[in-house]
């Protein structure tokens, strides 16, 4: 006899269906685990077996074979003991087959028989309805499983529970969705002081989802105006919350089976390795990159990172997607990121002051600045120079303005860009491209004159025009102009400089 139970396998945020099956055959007795499994899987047995005697029950003296199909497909991770465990239980008659064919189980077994958390419980649960079956999952993440819709959960906290409700002598009650996660209150636009032009660029990266350079001295509150990006920064739609939610819940980071309405924001240290900053590893995770997707990456320190690695971000920036190569998989997550650095302009960070700056100045400069790659500067949209706050501008109240003003002014935008690009499924300025960019921010006349004798004198690359139209678009939408002129032009080309040569 051959018991069946489906589950499924994770490929970014992808789950295909994979059909666990279990054969009692006569001859010696043995556990083997068949179907392309890592080690996580191949160890499942000893879990089973223990969680399973754990329940007062003893496996049959014969060969138990389990095969999971298809069995060219990589199999990672620890759900795979919960539906290997049912299907066992299944060929031995405890249970009845028919049961479990209307459901798609994951799960974490320990030795005491209770189901553990484990990492795509949100996945499986989308599968699950795309299936048109129920889910059979750990309680804990039952909240999480519930955001997926309509479908029958069975959230149970140990294996003995489960199947005294798959019997029908006991009734697991359905969860209901998690509670989504309140904004947190992070920094305050009215604690910095001073910076009036860095502020207004963080407003502009804000509104059009542009990405943003700040060079400056240390302590010049770089990384503090950075930490109030997401505080300006309109809340997640709930299309965008299950977005962001699906990447948690594949990296195992989801908590409580909450989602959140707060944009993420990500500071890896610049230590991080590729596979940290973009996703890989032997098991295929999502990076940073994609933990900050419709969210921030902040990257302070830029020049610190080792150069591939920040090499590596080109692709994300540019397609809103980071690929993963292996050569048993090829997976893709989404890294639809606005990227915010931060650097000193040299390494003493003290570059234009006399009185501080090394005596190597300004060439040490040009040898720290060159560590950052021209590509990848040029996929940054708006580039400031932050000058040293003095004492003068610490002494002054707080200014009158704060992050809520200022997230006014970024929603009506957003909500403009929103409006206009609808029908192209875009979000925001910083996405539009080809047609739809030209149809929504071709300047005037006086603003193209501009435009042209820019890009000849300042040598623009293609996408470094193309970046500046969307600046320009962007600024026009903050001052509710229906056309982008010469005066919103002349401030994104203000935004924009040459990268520095090596």
């Amino acid at each position: 006899m051959v018991a069946i139970v489906s589950t499924c396998a994770y490929l970014g945020l992808e789950a295909r269906s994979v059909e666990v099956q279990v054969q009692l055959a006569p001859g010696l007795p043995a556990f083997n685990v068949v179907g392309l499994a890592d080690k996580a899987v191949a160890e499942s047995r000893e879990r089973v077996r223990a969680a399973i005697a754990a329940m007062g029950l003893a496996l049959p003296p014969k060969r138990i074979t389990v095969n999971l199909s298809p069995a060219d497909l990589p199999k990672e991770g620890s759900h795979y003991d919960l539906p290997i465990a049912l299907a066992l239980l299944a060929a031995m008659g405890i249970i009845d087959s028919e049961t479990l064919a209307g459901y798609v189980a994951v799960g974490e077994l320990s030795l005491d028989a209770r189901i553990a958390s484990s990492p795509g419980v949100l996945l499986a649960a989308l599968h699950a309805v795309a299936e048109d079956r129920g889910l059979i999952c750990p309680a804990t993440q039952g909240s999480e499983a519930a955001w997926a819709g309509a479908l029958e959960i069975v959230a149970a906290a140990d294996l003995l529970a489960l199947l005294n409700h798959l019997k029908g002598l006991q009734l697991i009650a359905a969860p209901l969705p998690g509670e989504a996660e309140t904004p947190g209150t992070g920094p305050d636009l009215r604690q910095v002081k001073g910076q009036e032009t860095a502020k207004r660029a963080l407003e502009i990266a804000a509104a059009g989802g542009h990405n943003l350079l700040m060079v400056g001295p240390p302590g010049a509150g770089k990384s503090l105006m950075a930490s109030c990006l997401p505080g300006i920064l309109p809340p997640l739609t709930p299309a965008e919350a299950l977005e962001v939610s699906m990447v948690a819940s594949v990296a195992g980071v989801m908590q409580g089976g909450r989602l959140t309405r707060t944009r993420p924001y990500r500071a890896p240290h610049h230590s991080a390795s590729m596979a940290a900053l973009v996703g890989g590893g032997l098991r295929v995770k999502p990076g940073e990159v994609s933990l900050s997707h419709l969210g921030v990456l902040f990257l302070d320190e830029l020049p610190e990172f080792q150069r591939a690695v920040l090499d590596s971000l080109r692709q994300p920036l540019e397609t809103g997607t980071v690929s993963v190569a292996r050569a048993n998989a090829h997976v893709t997550f989404p890294a639809r990121v606005q990227l915010v650095a931060a650097m000193n302009p040299c390494r003493c960070g003290h570059l234009g002051d006399a009185a501080l700056a090394c005596s190597r100045a300004p060439r040490c400069a040009a040898d720290y600045q060159a560590k950052v790659s021209g590509p990848l500067l040029d996929r940054i949209d708006l580039h400031i120079d932050v000058q040293a706050v003095s004492a003068a501008d610490l002494i002054l109240p707080s200014p009158a303005e704060g992050s809520a003003e200022v997230a006014a002014r970024v929603a009506a935008a957003r909500a403009v860009q929103s409006h206009r690009y609808s029908a192209a499924g875009i979000r925001t300025n910083a996405e539009a491209e080809g047609p739809v960019l030209d149809a929504a921010a071709t300047p005037d006349e006086a603003g193209r004159k501009l435009l042209a004798q820019a890009a000849e004198a300042m040598r623009l690359s293609a996408r470094g025009y193309t970046r500046v139209l969307r600046v320009a678009r962007t600024i026009a939408d903050l001052a509710t102009a229906d056309q982008v002129g010469r005066i919103h032009v002349a401030e994104a080309l203000s935004y924009r400089r040459q990268p520095p040569r090596s």
